[in-house]
């Protein structure tokens, strides 16, 4: 989720009460696109984090600190020159625009009293940060923006800073202003053109995300899919007060930060109360701050994850693809074999009734005593019919040969590619690096991966999942078959029940019952566990095999995790996990 203008106002508020009146004490630039300004005063001292990167642009409060380079990039020295020491101002936001400017005061070289502007955008890609003059004439920026790159605004020294208008919006504060007027513009704004209710607001209103506009329409009690056009008089009144309430939310400085839970993973964030989601599903934070940086660095071990095991991916990938094709050419050929029964009963019928077959004929109709069905069986007219019988029962053999050579074979590849699949689930599963170890160690071990010299194996310090029932119950999950096995054979006992996704790849989860009759909770919990660890996370109906431990064997020589059971309960559930308590 990128910020919306709501979120930057949140950001503005808190940044009044800790930044004005302070001094900037020091200024470092990490990254290529990233400030740190060390701010000191009557709050104390605290870290000021602006990073204009494409793909994450922030803004927040911080205790942490980040190394510098060696020698400073030319903007930062740029900074320094201008505003060490500097006094912040006041912090403003244009209307609900992604934009953040700081008014800063301090001395120049003669001593005298300036003003001078740091203004950072928080635009997705457009993102950038900018310094200007008393006359809001660039001195410099992070990123260069020229006239080649941009035909809307150059961002360079020398240029005039102005917002570039690239979008018919209105402003939603604005709007506020003449009551009189409010709700005429608002409507006019929603109904300009047929589209989905929530895409007229976001679309039509500057600093309102997708979340909030959605939020809106729940909180109205309208479908957001709803076309904007259709919307009655009755409808459009309800949405325009409750987007007048988030104004006056705005306005008065109201602002409730949250992060939103979707398969226990942090999905949304917003600075107004999103009553659209459970309860259960929403973590409540004191600070605009402390809820970037906590929903950011809990994104960034996603995303790292994500990267590290790009490589594992490809190669999982490769594999599976390959397989793939030889699987579906397999089958094909396997097919072709169906006919070697026909070219049997053509053998057998000739050597019945081709006695009375003359010379040079070139087919033979005959009684199918199998069937009691007459047959014409093809003779090549160069050969006898002994000869033409023979040459049946040659084809018969080499399919037959070929029959159950492939049916062996075929078997082998779906295996493979189950085993593939479940590979590729424990990748999707792996939250830590740690995780991608044992997975690595698989490929290895299955010759995917060739061990590199004389290297030894990683220590394997990932676990399962741990979690507990809302029953007290605890419920293991295993991150990959490595573990699925460990948890099933090694650590789970005869009494204890067992959980998986029918016929899809996921993880073997292992309820440890202490011999005691479960409460039926316990066994909708498990499932929804087995669920949301497979590959069918996210599907609202999925089923589910469940049965005593007692009940699972592996077959000799089967891959990791791979099992069989003839004896077991189903079920059908969601794969939404939010409210099981996951134990660290």
């Amino acid at each position: 989720m990128a910020f919306d203008g709501v979120t930057i106002a949140g950001i503005v508020d808190e940044l009044k009460g800790k930044l004005i009146g302070n001094r900037i004490y020091k200024i470092a630039q990490p990254e290529k696109d990233e400030l740190i300004l060390t701010v000191k005063g009557s709050c104390g001292q605290v870290r000021l984090l602006m990073s204009a990167d494409a793909s994450l642009p922030l803004l927040y409060l911080t205790e942490k600190n980040k190394t510098s380079p060696m020698t400073a990039p030319n903007f930062c020295m740029l900074l320094r020159k201008h505003l060490q020491n500097a006094r912040i101002v006041s912090v403003t936001q244009p209307g609900l625009e992604r934009i953040v400017r700081f008014e800063l005061e301090h001395l120049n070289e003669l001593g005298d009293l300036c003003r001078k502007y740091l203004i950072i955008e928080l635009m997705g890609k457009h993102s950038n940060i900018i310094f200007c003059d008393d006359k809001d004439m660039i001195i410099d920026s992070i990123k260069h923006i020229s006239g080649m790159v941009s035909s809307v605004r150059e961002v360079l020294p020398g240029r005039a800073y102005f917002i570039p208008k690239t979008q018919d919006k209105a402003e939603l504060l604005e709007c506020m202003v003449d009551k009189t007027t409010t709700a005429e513009k608002m409507a006019a704004v929603l109904t300009a053109k047929s589209q989905p209710v929530y895409k007229a607001i976001y679309m039509g209103f500057t600093g309102i995300s997708p979340c909030i506009a959605q939020e809106l329409c729940y909180r109205a009690g309208i479908d957001a899919d709803l076309p904007s056009t259709e919307l009655g008089e009755e409808a459009l009144g309800k949405l325009l007060s409750e987007m007048e309430g988030v104004a006056e939310c705005i306005l008065k400085k109201q602002f409730y930060y949250q992060v939103v839970y979707e398969n226990g993973q942090p999905a949304e964030y917003a600075a107004i109360r999103l009553s659209s989601y459970e309860q259960e599903q929403v973590r409540v934070f004191e600070s605009i701050s402390a809820l970037l940086e906590y929903y950011y660095a809990e994104k960034n071990v996603i995303t790292r994850i994500r990267q590290r095991s790009v490589d594992l991916r490809k190669i999982v990938q490769t594999a599976l693809e390959r397989n793939v094709k030889k699987y579906d050419l397999q089958r094909r050929q396997l097919q072709d074999t169906e006919k070697r029964e026909k070219y049997r009963v053509y053998g057998e019928l000739l050597n019945a009734y081709g006695y009375g077959v003359a010379p040079g004929t070139k087919s033979l109709e005959a009684l199918n005593y199998y069937d009691d069905q007459m047959i014409t069986i093809p003779l090549d007219p160069t050969l006898s019919a002994g000869e033409n019988a023979k040459k049946y029962f040659d084809k018969y053999q080499k399919l037959k040969r070929t029959y159950e050579a492939l049916t062996k074979l075929t078997k082998e590849t779906k295996e493979e590619i189950d085993h593939l699949k479940s590979i590729s689930t424990s990748l999707d599963i792996a939250l830590k690096e740690e995780d991608l170890v044992q997975i690595k160690e698989e490929l290895i071990e299955s010759g995917y991966i060739r061990r590199k010299g004389s290297a030894k194996r990683e220590k394997v310090t990932s676990r399962p999942f741990h979690y507990i029932s809302s029953d007290g119950y605890h419920i293991y999950v295993g991150k990959n078959n490595y573990q699925n096995e460990e948890l099933t054979f090694k650590f789970a006992t005869g009494n204890d029940w067992w959980f998986h996704t029918k016929g899809i790849p996921g993880s073997h989860v292992v309820v440890k019952a202490d011999n005691e009759e479960l409460p039926d909770r316990v066994f909708e919990e498990a499932g929804r566990l087995a669920a949301h660890y497979s590959q069918a996370r996210g599907q609202e109906k999925v089923e589910i095999d469940y049965t005593q431990k007692k009940n699972v064997k592996k077959p000799n020589g089967s891959k990791p995790g791979f099992v069989v059971y003839y004896t077991n309960y189903s079920l059908v559930i969601d794969s939404d996990i939010t409210g099981i308590e996951l134990v660290e």
